[in-house]
């Protein structure tokens, strides 16, 4: 099942309730652009290759390119965040606690913005939706562990494979470039930074753009009644409206996760930073096309601290370390916990 662009203008117009659940997806992409679009760009940015407005404009094509191309081929990721939680039987209730999940996802990552934190807009997403669909469900019958388990596979996943490709690709560098001029290696990874980027933005957009068109369609049904819905097409329209308002979420404030993410753990070099994106987008890569959904921001932070380890334990800012892991443990008791409080209260005042 899909939705026409003519039929969503149509609806959104005489549908107070779709506008409203629009408008709040919109919110939580928005922030995502803020939170996780920025640390595609980050290592391409904080080593000089590339301008911050520059890297922006970029992360806004690639993103666009990795929602399209990887829609097309594997809509596997959007699949499991549609199936993971239970928004079934009364539709009105339903829509009403994913808007409240919604609400309770952009205060978390909004928070987390302000204080310079990077944490995951993934994490948040599921973590919000699964508390919100708890409080409808009223207990855990409205999780489906079987699509659940995948955001732990996720985080182990992107933890090991982060660390040890970030590790690997670093060294092998340096054994292949070991007699070659620096001058000369710089430029040629100063290119390669920028390609690097690219890749990254690109699944990242395959990633984070699957997993919110996939509420969006969820919103869209419950609006329209429909709370039944098993399988369905993204349109491309809202591949657009997605990469759009991501890319306008990464302008607004973006720069100061590229800051702590590119610049405030591991001082890089030109070549660090190339190796550092090609692990994250191996990464990114396996990930999607399993159907494992799996946080941007803690794939390519957990590349770079793998760079960083590289040269040495020490090289590595611990303490900023300490500040993003603690972000993530907390993000999915936290965000649940609003996700849940959040559904209770809109349930009784709507």
């Amino acid at each position: 099942m899909t939705v026409s662009l003519s039929e969503f203008l149509e609806q959104i117009t005489s549908n107070p309730a779709l506008l409203i659940t629009v408008v709040l997806t919109l919110g939580v992409v928005l922030v995502n652009g803020w939170t996780d679009a920025p640390n595609a760009i980050a290592t391409c940015v904080s080593t000089r290759s590339l301008s911050p407005k520059k890297a922006i404009i970029m992360a806004a094509v690639f993103n666009f390119l990795g929602v399209f191309v990887m829609t097309m081929v594997n809509k596997a990721v959007a699949e499991t965040i549609y199936n993971m939680v239970d928004f079934r039987g009364n539709s009105g209730d339903a829509l009403i606690a994913l808007c409240a999940a919604l609400f309770a996802i952009v205060i978390w990552a909004s928070a987390a913005s302000y204080f310079g934190i990077p944490t995951s807009e993934s994490h948040a997403l599921i973590a919000g939706i699964s508390g919100a669909a708890i409080a409808l469900q009223g207990g855990f019958g409205g999780i489906n562990g079987n699509e659940w388990i995948k955001v732990l596979y996720g985080l182990v996943i992107s933890t090991v494979m982060g660390l040890s490709l970030g590790y690997l690709t670093t060294k092998t560098i340096e054994l292949l470039c070991r007699r070659a001029d620096r001058r000369k290696a710089d430029e040629v990874f100063k290119k390669g930074q920028i390609l690097g980027g690219a890749a990254m933005a690109f699944m990242h957009g395959a990633q984070d753009g699957q997993k919110f068109m996939g509420v969006f369609m969820l919103g869209m049904f419950l609006a329209n009644g429909q709370s039944d819905v098993t399988s369905f097409a993204i349109p491309i329209w809202l591949m657009v409206l997605c990469s759009f308002v991501m890319a306008l979420g990464t302008s607004i404030g973006g720069y100061r996760i590229i800051k702590t993410v590119g610049m405030g753990m591991v001082k890089l070099e030109k070549y660090q930073g190339f190796a550092a994106d090609v692990a994250a987008a191996l990464c990114l890569l396996v990930s999607s096309v399993a159907g494992i959904p799996v946080s941007t921001t803690h794939t390519k932070t957990t590349a770079i601290m793998g760079v960083g380890a590289s040269k040495r334990m020490s090289a590595v800012n611990w303490g900023v370390v300490k500040e993003m892991v603690m972000a993530w443990v907390l993000t999915f008791p936290g965000c649940g916990l609003v996700g849940f409080l959040m559904a209770h209260l809109f349930m009784k005042i709507f």
